[in-house]
């Protein structure tokens, strides 16, 4: 093709491709999986519930700060009965918007309903790749995913990845949050097991960051996941960590895990009550512990396979529930987190299906946080390197449709379409030369190549050019480069604190 001079300078002229998945709004117009009149009965069931059947709660210090704020306590059973007004009552104080600190000031996010989040697998006892087979998490594993993590934008907040069971849990906390600070500079998750482990974290956070009690208390600077014990039960541990995020002002993310037709109703609209029900009174813990502390409503409601009871992911009912979830968000107000996931044993066909039907369900319900996006193998039992890889591809593109926006008429092209005759073509026109660079998305483990072109570079397929890609990342230097002195500080810190025994995960 022969180039025009005019061309050739508009093509000189191109500008590199830019991109920033940093600050995402969900441009998606919302799905309603029921009406808003069954949506407003299910909500109300579920008051119903907590006043009248009530909730199990383990904690005695949880049962007693139910007990002030008025609810109904039954020590002998260690029932909580929470009257309506009291969850109202949370709900109203409970904030809308939530402005989370990450390590960089570029890397703060704001929960709130609009706002999209995402984060990778999540709370995985194993990891996998192609070079290493699949294994028991390490150390070494929760690393290589905190890199991972941090290196694409897509991804916003540091979940706990993998358990790195080659340290002692009395220890672990340490090792988990010296990763976060030392190898990104994303939003830190802390694990609620129990008020030692919590408060050391906390210390260690506050030290790194240069912050004092008051300010660190002031604003979020960290999150956890609180899962309830369907049914209808808040453990110890849950509790406590609820207790200890609200005191302190942290954010706790509430997430029921139901599944349905096993520990919550066979039915979308059944199970998605209990959830909300068992959410309620977890959001009202945190408020009759602080007025006003950031907390999450969540859920993450799936199905069984009837014929093993084994989770699965990435269903039509699975969608569902994610739309009725965001329903109810939407009705209390809240920020909300959902997950995607799949139940699949490899990174092949089955896993990417579940992986991005299930996100999709997240994006049409409206979803603040979408947690276990990439990389999330067999029901949560494992993180893979490579789906994580290629799962990114996927979050890349809806990043991509979430910048998208008119140009003010620019975009038309109208001078392009009247500089080309019937039958002519587009290549070379200077509307074409001038974007050509920066006006498509550029896949990062996609290969566009015909078939001959493919077949002559090795027929790679996509699983196996997502390894070269988490290889090469992996083998640059971290491109975090933490304040020596704050480092040494938390590496004096977790010194001591491990020499005095460490802490163990009791409440």
């Amino acid at each position: 093709m022969r180039k025009g001079r005019k061309a050739r300078q508009a093509s000189d002229a191109a500008p590199a491709r830019k991109v920033d998945y940093r600050n995402l709004k969900n441009p998606f117009p919302q799905m309603k999986a029921f009406s808003d009149d069954h949506i407003a009965t299910m909500h109300e069931a579920a008051l119903d519930m907590l006043e009248r059947l009530g909730i199990k709660v383990l904690l005695p210090e949880a049962r007693d700060a139910f007990r002030k704020a008025g609810a109904k306590v039954d020590e002998s059973t260690e029932m909580v009965f929470i009257g309506r007004e009291i969850v109202q009552a949370a709900l109203a104080s409970a904030p809308k918007s939530i402005p989370v600190a990450g390590g960089a000031r570029d890397r703060d996010i704001v929960l709130e309903l609009g706002n999209l989040v995402f984060q990778p697998g999540a709370g995985a006892p194993h990891a996998s790749d192609r070079i290493k087979g699949r294994r028991p998490g390490t150390w070494e594993d929760y690393q290589d995913l905190t890199r991972l993590t941090q290196h694409f934008d897509v991804l916003h907040m540091v979940p706990p990845l993998v358990e790195p069971q080659d340290i002692p849990m009395h220890l672990r906390h340490y090792a988990t949050m010296d990763a976060q600070l030392r190898l990104t500079d994303k939003v830190p998750f802390v694990f609620s097991r129990g008020t030692p482990q919590v408060e050391q974290s906390f210390e260690m956070l506050a030290g790194f960051r240069g912050l004092s009690d008051d300010a660190f208390h002031a604003g979020s600077q960290c999150y956890t996941i609180i899962n309830t014990n369907s049914p209808r039960t808040i453990d110890i541990p849950m509790a406590q960590g609820l207790i200890d995020f609200a005191k302190a002002g942290q954010v706790s993310i509430v997430t029921p895990f139901t599944l349905m037709g096993a520990m919550a109703p066979i039915t979308v609209a059944g199970a998605i009550t209990l959830s909300h029900t068992e959410a309620l009174a977890a959001i009202t813990l945190t408020q009759i512990t602080r007025e006003g502390a950031p907390v999450c409503y969540g859920t993450f409601t799936s199905n069984v396979d009837m014929k093993s009871g084994a989770p699965v992911f990435g269903t039509p009912e699975h969608f569902r529930a994610s739309l009725a979830a965001g329903q109810l968000a939407r009705l209390i107000g809240l920020p909300w987190r959902s997950a995607s996931g799949s139940a699949a044993n490899s990174n092949d066909v089955q896993a990417a299906n579940e992986t991005q039907f299930g996100t999709w369900g997240c994006l049409m319900a409206g979803a603040t946080v979408v947690i276990h996006a990439a990389g999330w193998l067999e029901g949560g039992l494992t993180v893979s390197y490579e789906k994580l890889i290629t799962d990114i591809e996927v979050l890349q593109m809806v990043a991509e449709l979430c910048a998208a926006g008119e140009t003010g008429g620019a975009d038309l092209g109208l001078d392009a379409i009247e500089d080309v005759q019937p039958g002519g073509h587009f290549f070379g026109t200077p509307h074409t030369m001038a974007r050509y660079q920066t006006e498509f998305y550029e896949p990062l483990v996609a290969d566009y190549a015909n078939f001959g072109t493919w077949t002559e570079r090795g027929e790679t397929d996509a699983t196996t050019r997502a390894t070269g890609i988490w290889q090469d990342i992996l083998a640059q230097p971290s491109p975090i480069k933490p304040d020596d002195n704050a480092m040494g500080q938390l590496q004096d810190y977790i010194a001591k604190a491990t020499a005095a025994g460490g802490a163990a995960p009791v409440s």
